[in-house]
């Protein structure tokens, strides 16, 4: 039996949202939308990843389950992104890194099945990372618009709740260490050009690229007391021990208090996955 829900969320963005949606705040704004840019394509590419992994390889019916809520889950998380992407196209903002990162795509599904997962597990491992801030720091979204909050906690819980679902498949699977972390690196100096990059940009075509005030936010947000930077360090560096498992810190907490709290945001809803 599966732990996960696949969910739908009482959110609807046809009606758009403000264009610095994060408490007027251009730099949090633009990197969050910088992220949500990079979703659909990435969690395609983790739903290919892993119905590639042959069913004889999982075993566990409780893992084959998990895996089917897994697509489940990030299927729902990519539509809910296109239409907010489709948003900030709207207001000018073009996905500058979505072409490169088709490319590179393309190029990683004709990799082994086990550096395909590996390459999941290391940005599974990231947006784990982010969720938990999300959750934990709620200073970190907390003056948003209201549906772009319901938003990003509810995506930052079902990553939470899944964390660990590619790992495990990668396991199962006969992955090891040395294709896990060295993928990991390789992902990390990607992701991050990526994401900056596109930052860069929507910055830019906000106008707001080169204003102190700019800047000022991003130095908050990366290296203040509750900064991004400190919240990263010992998660990253925890995925080269060879012990590593997502679940040895345990967040269920954060996700099941989110869920309590905000009951009637969403209802569970079968799997649908493609």
């Amino acid at each position: 039996m599966s732990s996960l829900t696949v969910r739908k969320l009482d959110v609807d963005l046809s009606g758009g949202f403000g264009r610095r949606w994060l408490g007027g705040d251009a730099y949090r704004t633009q990197f969050f939308n910088a992220l949500s840019m990079t979703f659909p394509i990435g969690e395609q590419m983790f739903i290919d990843s892993l119905r590639a992994i042959p069913e004889e390889q999982l075993r566990d019916p409780d893992l084959r389950a998990e895996v089917k809520d897994f697509v489940g889950q990030e299927a729902t998380h990519r539509h809910m992104h296109l239409q907010y992407n489709a948003e900030l196209e709207r207001q000018g903002l073009s996905f500058v890194t979505g072409k490169g990162i088709a490319r590179r795509v393309a190029r990683i599904g004709r990799l082994g099945v086990r550096s395909r997962v590996a390459i999941t597990c290391a940005l599974e491992h990231y947006t784990a990372i982010l969720a938990d801030g999300v959750l934990r720091k709620p200073e970190w979204i907390e003056d948003a618009e209201p549906a772009l909050r319901r938003l990003w906690e509810w995506h930052a819980v079902e990553e939470l709740e899944h964390k660990a679902v590619a790992f495990d498949a990668y396991r199962a699977a006969g992955g090891g260490y040395w294709r896990r972390v060295l993928w990991f690196a390789h992902a990390s100096l990607v992701f991050w050009i990526d994401v900056h990059r596109q930052t860069l940009h929507n910055l830019y075509r906000d106008g707001a690229l080169w204003r102190p005030a700019t800047w000022l936010s991003a130095a908050r947000m990366w290296c203040g007391r509750r900064g991004l930077a400190w919240h990263m360090a010992g998660p990253v560096l925890q995925y080269f021990s060879p012990r590593f498992h997502p679940w040895q810190h345990d967040n269920r907490a954060l996700l099941g208090a989110w869920l309590e709290r905000n009951s009637e945001a969403w209802r569970p809803v079968r799997s649908t996955a493609p």
